[in-house]
């Protein structure tokens, strides 16, 4: 499709900025993210047989991650080409479709994970503590299809798009006069995405500290570590995703005060495209979740680092897969 500054709020915008900025960053969150998640991705494989409800989780949570980083290198070339995307109206589609489903199951895993620990400390004779791996199964098989049904919109909406000099975008995010509905139902699952997760992970935490000290259990290791691995959730969760729906609901506001506010609107604008940096810092991140979550993990990790002599860990002792929920 061809488009002119009319189609457009306050006419098309510029991401200077942006392509200069955004690609040596993700390069970095690339570099650093993929490793890590290749490292668990591998050991959860290798030790399948040993799964629990909390490790499956983990496990799709790491799964999101590295399918999010696959995709992320054609962003990056799109970046440092200045927004010039090569590779067609599908595959504009598919990577951008495979980019928001990693990122809502990522978090939807995340807060599967904290939800388990609030069970586990909370109510730990909830009937909840006793699912089967088959029944987890069952848990994470729904959370997928949830995601990808919400996510197909983005398969159906024309998100490749030429300007008038003939130059290519691939944009999930633009600054349409009006939307098509698609793209709206996009924005609105995005905002949903923040704000739900974000409630029960702050529920979570505040229930499990008030649980731990009401029975006086301070000093309970699982008790410890449960709380630990819910506030480095939520930590990791406000860091990465807060910046974007914070620049994005400003842009919004701006632009509903109409053109006087043109410039404004740009700016943040432009601030919401670089939280995209934040929003992939998740999948670096995450991996200090993983460790946080099984205590089997860490000692594989500690292993690993004690075979390199430059360090030596000592290993826990809750070092079985079905103890890695801790």
């Amino acid at each position: 499709m061809t488009f002119n500054a009319t189609d457009y709020h306050c006419g098309p915008s510029t991401q200077g900025l942006v392509a200069s900025v955004l690609p040596p960053v993700l390069i970095i969150e690339l570099l650093l993210g993929l490793p890590g998640n290749v490292m668990a991705l591998t050991f959860f494989c290798q030790n399948m047989q040993r799964w629990s409800p909390n490790i499956i989780f983990l496990f799709n949570l790491v799964l999101s991650d590295f399918l999010l980083l696959l995709n992320l290198p054609f962003r990056i070339d799109n970046y440092w080409r200045g927004e010039k995307w090569i590779f067609g109206d599908a595959w504009c589609r598919i990577n951008l479709f495979m980019l928001a489903v990693n990122r809502s199951s990522s978090i939807a895993f995340m807060t599967t994970v904290a939800v388990d620990r609030y069970f586990k400390v909370v109510h730990p004779h909830h009937r909840i503590n006793h699912m089967s791996s088959k029944q987890a199964g069952w848990v994470v098989c729904f959370i997928w299809v949830v995601v990808i049904s919400l996510r197909m919109p983005l398969l159906a909406s024309n998100l490749h798009s030429k300007s008038e000099e003939n130059i290519s975008f691939c944009r999930s995010f633009s600054n349409y006069e009006k939307p098509p509905l698609g793209i709206c139902m996009y924005y609105v699952i995005f905002t949903i995405d923040f704000f739900l997760p974000l409630v029960l992970l702050v529920f979570c935490s505040i229930r499990i500290a008030s649980i731990l000290r009401s029975r006086k259990m301070n000093r309970d290791k699982r008790g410890q570590r449960a709380i630990r691995t819910v506030l480095v959730i939520v930590g990791v969760f406000v860091l990465c995703f807060f910046p974007g729906i914070g620049t994005g609901l400003t842009a919004l506001y701006f632009k509903s005060l109409g053109k006087d506010y043109c410039n404004a609107y740009h700016l943040t604008g432009e601030l919401f495209s670089m939280s995209i940096a934040f929003s992939y810092l998740n999948s670096t991140l995450d991996p200090v979740i993983y460790c946080f979550s099984s205590s089997m993990l860490r000692n594989y990790l500690k292993q690993a680092l004690n075979r390199t002599r430059i360090v030596q860990l000592k290993p826990s002792r809750q070092g079985s897969m079905q103890n890695g929920s801790d």
